[in-house]
Formats: structure tokens, sequence, C-alpha cells
């Protein structure tokens, strides 16, 4: 299979009823949904997330036939007038072959770029933000917010260096990323006091939980350099998991889903966002379909911003 062309979405559902389009055959400008279900776990077996683009696909056709409607959470419809919104399918995933995963996901995304589209990344787990950060960094210059309970800058876990805890340590290594602003850290992950030493030493802007609410929303946006295009790496742990139950990095005390919406409206003010990225996602683990609600939203409202990025 040619690493450009994804399967069709499982099931045959697409992200809000968006047209089925190969990967080589997307719209300049356009918005596109692309599933990965995993790259690099830890250890064999299925992916931690891999149900995960699927379970947002069913959600999202409840919406596909309100697309035109008013979006408050945009300030007008989910795309502007002349915007596409398309879905290029799945990045296939093999269990045996780590490497190949993830120069799928790489070589997929280089092929997006290059068509000048906008890709809302459906995950998966972490470990998919490698190769597309990657794919991204060595486009152009960008800006990486991360929203997430974690800090993600372990150098390996089990002798593993491209697993979900090593992903902005791998990204501060890419050329291309400029700056780095993670919000929503707290409580106690995989991170040693080395690690978040290393994050703040290469220059990563750390704005944890008790910033956050101390200085505001507004303080965390404004830690994004303007201008420099931004790639959001939404992990949902950053929510509190009364949003999205479905997670297994579980930590109390996070952002509601009104923060992120102000959160990434103001960091859109300050710079074009051109990546959008939803992972870890587990819905095996939620509750009630609350947590695939609120993720189809958060992705929802990725579209939307990709969508207003490129038509500025």
């Amino acid at each position: 299979m040619r690493f450009d062309i994804p399967c069709p979405p499982a099931g045959g559902d697409t992200f809000l009823g968006g047209d089925n389009v190969a990967v080589d055959a997307v719209p300049k400008g356009a918005v596109v949904a692309i599933g990965a279900a995993g790259a690099t776990p830890y250890g064999p077996g299925a992916p931690l997330c891999g149900a995960a683009p699927a379970a947002i696909r069913a959600v999202s056709k409840r919406h596909a036939p309100n697309r035109a409607h008013y979006d408050f959470d945009l300030g007008g419809p989910l795309l502007p007038p002349g915007k596409t919104l398309v879905d290029s399918g799945d990045i296939v995933f093999d269990a045996d072959d780590f490497a190949g995963n993830r120069a799928r996901i790489e070589a997929t995304y280089s092929a997006l770029l290059t068509r000048g589209a906008a890709p809302l990344l459906l995950g998966g787990d972490d470990s998919v933000q490698i190769p597309a950060l990657r794919a991204f960094a060595a486009h152009r210059d960008i800006t990486v917010v991360q929203i997430d309970a974690h800090i993600d800058w372990r150098d390996e876990v089990q002798g593993e260096r491209f697993g979900l805890s090593s992903t902005m340590r791998r990204v501060s290594e890419l050329e291309g990323v400029k700056a780095m602003v993670q919000i929503g850290a707290r409580g106690i992950g995989s991170a040693r006091p080395s690690d978040v030493e290393d994050a703040r030493a290469w220059g990563a802007m750390i704005v944890d939980m008790q910033t956050l609410r101390a200085k505001g929303l507004a303080h965390a946006s404004g830690c994004v350099p303007e201008g420099v295009p931004v790639v959001i790496c939404l992990d949902v742990d950053g929510l509190d998991p009364s949003a999205v139950p479905g997670v297994t990095g579980f930590a109390p005390g996070g952002l509601s889903y009104a923060d992120v919406v102000e959160l990434l409206n103001g960091i859109a003010e300050r710079a074009p966002i051109i990546g959008f990225n939803v992972v870890e996602f587990v819905p095996e683990n939620d509750i009630g379909g609350v947590g695939a609600r609120t993720v189809c939203r958060l992705a929802m409202l990725g579209a939307g911003l990709l969508a207003r990025s490129a038509a500025a």
C-alpha cells in the first residue's frame, strides 16, 4: 500500500459527513480529517486508543446535517464560505512494524501539507503525533501548543524513545519547532524532576493548572508567539475527567470544555492554526457516551479553527 493513500474510514462513516477523498486528491486549502489508530505503543497488541477515530466519526454523524448552522463556539458556521471539509480515512497501523507506522504517518502528512491542506488528526495515542509533527516541522517553522495533563518529556520508557510519554521530547529535537507552550499539567505523571528541568531549559513554556487558575486563560494564550503558525496537540486528558472520562491518564482538576474553547479562540487571534491533533481518547473507558460527544465537539472546533486560519 502506498504511504500517501490511507484506507477508507472504518465502518464507512466519515467525519461530519465529509466526502471520502484520497490524500493525493485533497483540494488545496481543504480541512482534511485523517485517522491514526496508533504508531509506537508500549508493548504488543492493539493500540491503546485504536477505537477512537471510528468513535469520533460515529458521533459526528448526528452533527453532519447541521454543519451550516451557527456555531456559537466559533461565532459563525463551522466552515466559512468556500471552505471544504473532507475525510481521507485511516492510516494503516501494523502491530509488528512501529517504524513503518511512523513512516506512513509522516509520509501522509507530508503529502497533505504539500497539497496545502489543513490536517485534523483523529488519534490514536500521543505517539502518533511525533511523525505528524516531523512533517509539519520539515514543511515550515511552527509553534507547538500542547494541552495535556502531562508534559511528555521522557527520553525513553521501557527502552522505547518514540512512545506516548516522549512526544514533546522528540518534538523539541526538530529544527522547525521554534516554540512550545504546554498547558494543563497537573498531578503526578511520568515526568521526573529532571524531565521538567529539561523542558524548561529547552525553552518550553509550561503553564500548569495552578498557574492557569492563578493567571487565567488569556495568560496561557498570550504565551503563544504572534504570527508563527501553530499546531495544536490536544490530549483529551488535558480536560477534566468529568468532560472526558474515557482516558488512561486520569487526572482530576483539568480544563472544562468552555476553557478549551476560550483558550483556542485566543490562540487563533495570535497566530494561524495550521494543524489540529486530537489524541488519547479511549472509547472503552467512556461513561454514557459523554466523552465521545465532548471529543467530537473538540474535533469540530478544530475543523472550524483550521478552516478560519486557511481562509485568513
